[in-house]
């Protein structure tokens, strides 16, 4: 069965075009209520959170007069990081848990993501039932079988606790001077308390949310500004959250940007020196190969999977691992929260940091980041490209010239007509050389 709305991040639009309309919040609030609660003896209870975009206040009130027609329990969260829908709707032994979020894009676009009972994802079979019922008539329950609101006030507090409680007990960050920036997103409130309240001298930026200047020229989207800050204050590191707090990069002292492989790279060299251990890492098909390479000499095993966190959850269970993520900063640390959790990815880096002596700087140095450049091709159509032997043999041409110092990687976007050609190596020139005459060769094919 196709999939019609979902995608491997829930469901995304662009506010007022289909799907994204209050017509297909409120159906889909109806159709998630009767699948999500089905098969459960429990009370039938949902979370519902949200970022800070001014479309999330009609989403809201539409997704949650779905649910409450389809007989469920809502319980309104008001602005969450996504991570924290996913800790609360474990800790309130909730049915399921959903943010409505576009995450780290611009404020024009809105989106749902689901959280089952256990805190992940949603599996296919759920998320294809659900597209099933959207399309259905909607038939209201009558007045004794309706689900009721209620608006939960101490949600915040509670994810601040979770937070510092991924930290060992008498941890704290005194003596550190940070700039946090919250994206004008979702972590606006909660970030800064659990900086603030373990004893760093935290300088915060973007944490004023007015419903348009969410990922607005701040957050992990636009490095600039906190490189520049951390720079101009003297801070020891900055930490850039994206708008619905699933993502977080850094800043050296610098002002250099320390993204999401780096972030991994040191959290697991961490966790490998320590009695625990790393026993493994999953990345992506864009994971840096100087990520792989460095695991590789600390004897840390690495697995790529496809892009999208679902695909690194799915290798973190399959092999019983912990650690993951992506270069965009989603990192996963599985033994803490069941997704990407920005605050908590920060603090595990900064425990290295503290436990080490060294600086972030001098701890990222430990990987050297490979020079990775992009093209996109536009296609008339989507095609399929594997069994294109003038591609095949070019991509081959160009990984005998990269000697084993690096690596071609072909990827059709999943949402529009384009091939995106990528390589990467030790050799910036060569790099670029082989990624043009690569996409050359493509648009020649199939442009």
């Amino acid at each position: 069965m196709s999939r019609k709305y979902f995608g491997t991040d829930g469901i995304r639009g662009t506010v007022g075009e289909h799907p994204i309309t209050a017509d297909f919040m409120l159906k889909l609030g109806y159709a998630a209520g009767k699948v999500l609660t089905r098969n459960t003896n429990a009370k039938k209870r949902v979370l519902i959170g949200k970022d800070t975009r001014v479309s999330g206040y009609m989403f809201e009130a539409a997704l949650e007069s779905g649910l409450i027609a389809a007989g469920v329990n809502v319980d309104m969260l008001g602005p969450m990081p996504t991570p924290a829908i996913a800790y609360l709707t474990r800790a309130f032994r909730a049915s399921a848990g959903i943010v409505i979020s576009a995450s780290h894009n611009p404020v024009a676009d809105n989106g749902i993501k689901f959280f089952s009972a256990d805190g992940y994802k949603l599996p296919d079979e759920i998320e294809l039932e659900i597209e099933r019922l959207i399309d259905e008539p909607l038939t209201t329950n009558d007045s004794f079988n309706l689900g009721k609101a209620r608006r939960i006030t101490d949600a915040t507090g509670r994810y601040v606790e979770f937070c510092k409680g991924s930290l060992p007990s008498q941890f704290n960050l005194v003596g550190f001077k940070i700039v946090l920036d919250c994206a004008n997103g979702a972590t606006y409130n909660a970030a800064p308390k659990v900086f603030k309240e373990l004893g760093a001298h935290t300088i915060t930026m973007a944490n004023e949310p007015n419903g348009f200047n969410i990922n607005d020229q701040c957050g992990s989207t636009y490095m600039e500004g906190i490189c520049a800050r951390v720079v101009e204050e003297k801070a020891d590191f900055g930490i850039a959250l994206d708008g619905d707090g699933d993502r977080v990069l850094f800043s050296d002292a610098n002002g250099e940007v320390v993204d999401g492989d780096e972030l991994i790279y040191i959290i697991a060299q961490h966790r490998h020196q320590s009695d625990a251990g790393c026993n493994g890492v999953a990345g992506t098909l864009m994971s840096n190969l100087g990520m792989e390479l460095a695991l590789k000499d600390l004897g840390i095993p690495f697995l790529r999977t496809k892009v999208g966190d679902r695909y690194v959850v799915e290798a973190l269970k399959e092999n019983d691992w912990s650690l993951g993520g992506e270069g965009s900063g989603h990192v996963l640390c599985s033994d803490l929260n069941t997704t990407g959790d920005g605050i908590v990815a920060a603090l595990q880096v900064i425990r290295a940091i503290s436990d080490s002596g060294k600086t972030l700087a001098e701890l990222k140095a430990g990987m050297q980041k490979f020079p990775q450049t992009m093209i996109n091709v536009r296609l008339a159509k989507k095609v399929d490209i594997s069994d294109n032997s003038a591609i095949n043999a070019a991509v081959a041409d160009a990984e005998k010239k990269l000697a084993g110092r690096g690596r071609v990687l072909l990827r059709p976007s999943g949402t529009e007509p384009l091939i995106r050609v990528m390589a990467e190596g030790d050799d910036q020139a060569l790099v670029e050389q082989q990624v043009k005459a690569i996409a050359k060769v493509v648009e020649q094919q199939v442009g």
